[in-house]
């Protein structure tokens, strides 16, 4: 056994910035791609519910989506967010969270109900779609960062019980988990890119020493899309 035994080069498909080839192939490809499809399993129709929607995951959840025949509706916390997610990812809804009742929210936008819920935030967020999940709906469970700096227990999902009624799959994932499978969902997540399916914000603050303020960023919603810190630029 070698101390590389495991491991493979990172892929840099020619013609991709170095950003947005680490930025989506690192972690939120692979994360997207294995929750919505492996996970998630959604079929042609089925109605698709993303939280943290314009995140790096989130965003990217959606569009897998759509290429699957879905109908998707992205949960945001602006405006601004709600709108890139439809006009320019194609999401056929958006709701800002903050400036409306979620439940009511989706009630409207997924009126024939929820089939997969791909959770991001936790909370009433993920009441809410609980509450409207259909029957043998998936509950794709990625974070919950809504809860992450809580200092009091944080209570359970006051819908659970539809867990029973509603025949519902729940299922937490960890994508190093998949590593080994990684070439197969590059491949196809680089494809995507190539040919413009898949579209995407990077967000970079330079230097290491902003390197805290960008990580509180991902809990207060000011980040617009996958965030990274860069400690030194690329040589030319």
């Amino acid at each position: 056994m070698t101390d590389a035994e495991g491991w493979a080069p990172f892929p840099r498909p020619e013609g991709i910035p170095l950003s947005d080839a680490f930025g989506i192939l690192a972690v939120a490809g692979p994360t997207a791609y294995v929750g919505l499809l492996e996970i998630g399993k959604p079929k042609p129709g089925d109605t698709v519910v993303v939280t943290a929607a314009a995140g790096a995951v989130g965003a990217l959840v959606g569009q897998i989506a759509k290429l699957h025949g879905c109908r998707v509706v992205g949960v945001a916390g602006s405006d601004d967010k709600c709108k890139w997610l439809k006009d320019d990812l194609g999401f056929d809804a958006a709701i800002n969270y903050r400036k409306e009742n979620l439940l009511d929210a989706l009630k409207r936008e997924a009126p024939n109900g929820i089939d997969v819920q791909f959770e991001n935030v936790g909370g009433d967020q993920l009441d809410a779609g609980l509450t409207l999940m259909n029957e043998g709906g998936r509950v794709v469970v990625c974070g919950l960062i809504s809860t992450y700096n809580s200092s009091d227990p944080v209570p359970g999902p006051y819908m659970f019980r539809n867990v029973i009624m509603k025949r519902l799959t729940i299922q937490g994932f960890v994508i190093l988990d998949y590593a080994a499978h990684f070439p197969e969902y590059h491949a196809e997540l680089i494809e995507w890119m190539r040919t413009g399916k898949l579209k995407y914000r990077i967000h970079i603050e330079d230097g290491l020493e902003n390197a805290v303020d960008a990580l509180r960023m991902l809990y207060t919603g000011g980040n617009n899309g996958k965030l990274m810190v860069r400690i030194a630029r690329e040589a030319a």
